[in-house]
């Protein structure tokens, strides 16, 4: 069934952030900080993953997310949509489902045997694609995905997400610079002001927390 009716965009935000808080995929430890993929440390971790084993919140978000893309992006934008391998591809089957689309995904490298392709699924010449991920941090693990889908003659202007850190000026510019637009639910921001009204961790990191987000560069540099 295809959303049409939801809250304006920063309640969406707003519920969103108190469901990932209430799940416990948030995660802050300034004390001992996290590593993410890029190898920089981080006092700040979150596991958008944990949300396929909560059907009533899963089932929330993904109709959120759908309605965002098609209030922003239009009712009859897309053709196919596709998830990113891996955590990509549960989200992206059940917003194929509610937009009554194909859904697809995309590997992160060829398989190494048989077709040794990178899209799963049917992906035809001239489709527009909707990218579908978890999160995105500085939108750069994006272009690859965006990529593999051109390659087949398909287009992809527009890739949606749960999370999108909201710290690194440069996301939208990167993504904007390859021709993709971003839609997303929450952000640090969000998730930083559930929590002080929630009260789920200590203020003091809290506030540790909020240093790193005005400034993650400066912060992730004094601690390498």
């Amino acid at each position: 069934m295809i959303p049409s009716s939801f809250p304006a965009k920063d309640e969406i935000a707003r519920l969103s952030a108190n469901m990932l808080l209430e799940i416990e995929a948030v995660h802050f430890s300034p004390a001992e900080p996290y590593t993410l993929a890029s190898g920089l440390p981080s006092p700040t971790y979150i596991d958008c993953r944990k949300l396929i084993s909560y059907p009533r919140i899963r089932s929330t978000l993904m109709d959120f997310l759908t309605v965002t893309v098609m209030r922003d992006a239009g009712f009859e934008t897309f053709d196919n949509v596709a998830g990113g391998e891996t955590a990509g591809i549960p989200f992206s089957a059940l917003v194929a489902e509610r937009m009554g689309l194909p859904m697809t995904y995309v590997r992160k490298k060829p398989k190494g045997y048989g077709r040794n392709a990178r899209i799963e699924g049917v992906m035809a010449e001239g489709q527009r694609v909707l990218l579908v991920e978890d999160l995105t941090t500085d939108g750069g693990s994006k272009l690859s995905f965006v990529d593999a889908i051109r390659e087949t003659g398909a287009s992809c202007a527009h890739t949606a997400v749960i999370f999108y850190y909201g710290i690194f000026p440069e996301t939208i510019d990167t993504l904007a610079s390859h021709g993709v637009r971003l839609h997303h639910l929450c952000t640090w921001w969000d998730v930083l002001a559930a929590a002080r009204e929630g009260g789920a961790f200590d203020a003091a990191t809290l506030d540790e927390v909020e240093t790193f987000l005005r400034a993650p560069r400066a912060w992730q540099e004094a601690r390498r």
